[in-house]
């Protein structure tokens, strides 16, 4: 066992048992024996109550249960977030920093369908229940293919067209790094309906710059060694690069970020759901357990135990940083 590792001393072992005990009781709180349903004769019990160690609500709801059950909330929303924000992140980080401004050319055809099957997704986009909703990106799909292949016939749409992706997602970027994203998240989540799904979708939207600025910059650096020019010269294809050169050099960066990504979205499906904001009512979680110490000031272990749930998961994911790090440096060394 490296000296550096997770495990060298002790707030090692504090953090990967706490969140191995979080990942157990995620998947089976379902299968502990505690109160599923509202304990009207013990309605704000206070902890060591039998029958409910952490004590309940005004509602006579269980806060164990509330903990374990909003656990599994908690990982079903982060971390399929954090994965597909990191792979968005890397893709649009890959492409503004390997085309930059000046060598993403795509053929006039393709660019003017693929604008306007995405301009009559956005402008005719059926309702979110209507039976035929799902159809709509699969038939805009089918109709700005068969438009592309009819436009590229003509010698006008077979000409290249420049795109400058390095701009474009800079400006997204700057965007999105703008508007604070608690606010942005919340203006649209209260226009949608509340599901899992879509708060993912709208998560992965927000928080894929922070893993793009990374990469773009480490693209852009990979971009001036010499086996790049080297590989560029000898008319290598730009895919193989990014796949044999690009992807190797940035995935020790994006390894780095997923556990302080994973900290930073737990805390805020955690203030969403306080707020009532992004999940259906029924769906458990740490903040509507924290919610419900607004109802009842004085029960002091409906703030407590699920504040404590979020500081030590937090914390045992940020205790991760430096051990993946130095494992960066050393993998380098060697």
């Amino acid at each position: 066992m490296s000296r550096n590792g997770i495990f060298s001393n002790w707030s090692g072992w504090l953090s990967f048992g706490w969140l191995l005990l979080l990942l157990i009781g995620a998947l089976l709180a379902d299968a502990v024996t505690l109160p599923s349903g509202p304990d009207l004769l013990r309605a704000s019990a206070a902890p060591l109550t039998p029958g409910h160690l952490l004590g309940t609500d005004s509602q006579g709801q269980d806060v164990l249960s509330g903990i374990l059950h909003g656990a599994r909330t908690t990982l079903l929303i982060s971390l399929p977030t954090a994965i597909s924000a990191a792979t968005l992140g890397t893709a649009l980080g890959v492409v503004a920093g390997y085309w930059g401004n000046t060598r993403l050319r795509l053929p006039r055809a393709w660019v003017l369908a693929g604008g306007g099957a995405l301009l009559l997704y956005t402008l005719l986009c059926a309702p979110e229940r209507s039976p035929v909703a799902g159809w709509w990106p699969l038939v805009l799909a089918s109709g700005g293919i068969v438009s592309g292949k009819i436009l590229a016939r003509r010698g006008w749409g077979r000409t290249a067209v420049v795109l400058p992706a390095d701009t474009v997602v800079s400006a997204s970027m700057v965007f999105l790094a703008a508007v604070p994203r608690l606010l942005l998240v919340l203006v649209v989540a209260a226009t949608i309906e509340p599901s899992i799904s879509s708060l993912i979708l709208l998560l992965t939207l927000t928080f894929w710059v922070p893993t793009a600025r990374l990469v773009r910059a480490e693209v852009q650096r990979i971009r001036q060694l010499p086996y790049f020019e080297a590989a560029t010269a000898l008319g290598v294809p730009a895919p193989q690069i990014i796949l044999r050169h690009v992807l190797p050099g940035c995935w020790p960066l994006v390894r780095t970020s997923l556990p302080l990504s994973l900290a930073v979205l737990i805390s805020l499906e955690t203030t969403l759901s306080f707020l009532g904001v992004g999940l259906p009512p029924e769906m458990p979680s740490w903040g509507r357990v924290l919610a419900a110490g607004r109802v009842s000031p004085t029960c002091w272990w409906l703030i407590i135990f699920p504040t404590m749930a979020l500081l030590f998961t937090a914390l045992s994911l940020r205790r991760l940083l430096p051990d993946l790090g130095q494992s960066r440096v050393t993998s380098k060394a060697k």
